[in-house]
């Protein structure tokens, strides 16, 4: 634990944090503060903690364990003791990392998984000019595009004031749904607003040292094994000594890449073709190479996708010039493939084949999330009113997912004859490889519901009435 008693000095870093919140912050807002303990994010709190009742906002902090370090617990112990210290409330949260090629950059998917499903309306995180500087020239050496060597912005906003289901439905589509409509919802997806940006490490370690604060020393951050940390230490000095500017400079470059990022957005928005889900192949194949190129990085970020490589994209391109109008593509990207179907694209994850299809049955337990990772995902049982099949016929029966076996028949409308499955799968749209493993749900031994696609007019919930409504959710990469 590193600290520091020397006396207190007249610093501007208060006023420069509280320009910055009074540009996105507003009354009411809560604020989820990102605390390591190390010397920014214990900055960072006590500046938050100082401008909390100034600007009308409440905080609270989460601390993220990623269970690496040997002292990983004794820095979750400092946290909660600085947190109760100044009253503020502090959830840590221990994540699971998957050995490879990059620790830092899994390390840095956890950390934003975790940031996405709190309760708020930004995580501020403490980032600084540094950190900015060294973001960008690494993302130079990594052939990032413009895009990526835009860095990190002051804000970036994840649909604020709504939530995106993480869970795209049955064929991949994703809901926006107003916060206020769902409540309960665990996936918020707050803004990151990181107010610190254009201050230098320099200035935050000597507000540190004047405001006396405790902070924690990670010994990891010295290891120059790890990209940054050889930036950071081997680098970075060599080129201050003939640039000394170096951070503002490419801060400024950061700014132009982030416009020209803006420019090339709006360009694929212009070509049209793309909207959440689909992107129309005929728009597609009557751009140029370099705008093809461009609205499939556009369409691919929007997805949350790893953008491919150069020659990934090339080989994308080619395909969708060269191939036919009628033929169908199947473009391998990683654990996902892009998949044509009624005139455009898609993003199809991949799904196991289930062995011995004919027989596949798996009994639900009553479980909120019904996991079937045979299929590539699971079904989670939303308890809703009028919006699903009736609770009553459903809790204490026999409920089970089977998959197709032909023959399958439902009504829909009570008024209407019994309809194949098949008709209805055609009416919905649903593409022919996303069929083999439907799940469909029978109740005492009658097909209930195909979700996404039907609920049988006999277990359909009235306006009003108890209800569940299954919800697929397939497994991301």
């Amino acid at each position: 634990m590193a600290s520091s008693r020397k006396s207190p000095k007249n610093s501007a870093l208060p006023e420069r944090v509280a320009a910055v919140l009074w540009r996105h912050v507003r009354r009411g807002d809560h604020l989820v503060a990102g605390l390591s303990g190390g010397i920014d994010s214990v900055v960072l709190l006590d500046l938050l903690k100082r401008a909390a009742r100034r600007h009308g906002f409440t905080l609270a902090a989460v601390h993220v364990n990623h269970q690496i370090n040997p002292a990983a617990a004794s820095w979750a112990t400092f946290c909660r003791r600085l947190c109760r210290r100044l009253n503020v409330a502090l959830a840590v949260k221990k994540v699971e990392l998957a050995r490879g090629n990059s620790l830092e950059a899994t390390a840095r998917a956890a950390r934003y998984a975790v940031y996405a499903q709190l309760r708020g309306d930004a995580v501020v995180l403490a980032h600084n000019l540094d950190d900015q500087a060294e973001t960008v020239l690494l993302q130079l050496l990594r052939g990032a595009g413009v895009k990526g060597v835009s860095a990190m912005p002051e804000i970036r906003i994840g649909d604020r004031g709504m939530i995106i289901d993480a869970a795209p439905d049955l064929y991949g589509r994703r809901a926006a749904v107003l916060r206020k409509s769902n409540p309960q919802s665990s996936i918020f997806n707050p803004a990151i607003l990181r107010p610190l940006l254009e201050v230098p490490r320099s200035e935050i370690e000597a507000y540190a040292r004047a405001r006396r604060l405790d902070w924690i020393e990670d010994d990891s951050n010295l290891d120059t094994a790890y990209d940054r940390n050889f930036m950071r230490h081997r680098v970075l000095p060599v080129i201050a000594e003939r640039y000394p500017a170096y951070r503002q400079t490419l801060l400024r470059a950061s700014r132009n890449f982030a416009e020209a990022a803006k420019l090339a957005a709006r360009a694929a928005a212009a070509d049209g073709g793309c909207d959440d889900e689909l992107l129309d192949l005929a728009r597609l194949r009557g751009l140029p190479p370099l705008r093809v190129k461009n609205l499939l990085r556009h369409f691919l970020a929007h997805q949350g996708m790893v953008m491919p490589n150069a020659r990934q994209l090339e080989e994308c391109a080619r395909q969708i010039a060269q191939a036919r109008p009628a033929a169908r593509l199947a473009i391998r990207l990683g654990e996902c493939e892009l998949r044509s179907h009624a005139g455009a694209l898609q993003i199809v994850r991949s799904v196991p084949v289930v062995e011995a299809a004919a027989d596949f049955e798996r009994a639900w337990c009553a479980e909120k999330l019904w996991s079937l990772p045979e299929l590539g995902g699971a079904l989670a049982m939303v308890a809703t009113r009028g919006d699903g099949m009736r609770a009553d016929l459903v809790r204490g029966h026999q409920v089970v997912v089977r998959l197709r076996r032909g023959g399958e028949r439902l009504r829909p409308d009570a008024r209407g004859p019994r309809r194949t499955l098949k008709n209805l799968l055609q009416e919905h749209g649903v593409p022919q490889w996303a069929r083999k493993s439907l799940p469909l749900i029978y109740v005492d031994g009658v097909l209930a519901c195909v979700p996404g696609v039907a609920i049988d007019a006999a277990f359909r919930a009235a306006t009003g009435e108890p209800a569940i409504r299954p919800e697929w959710r397939p497994i991301r990469p």
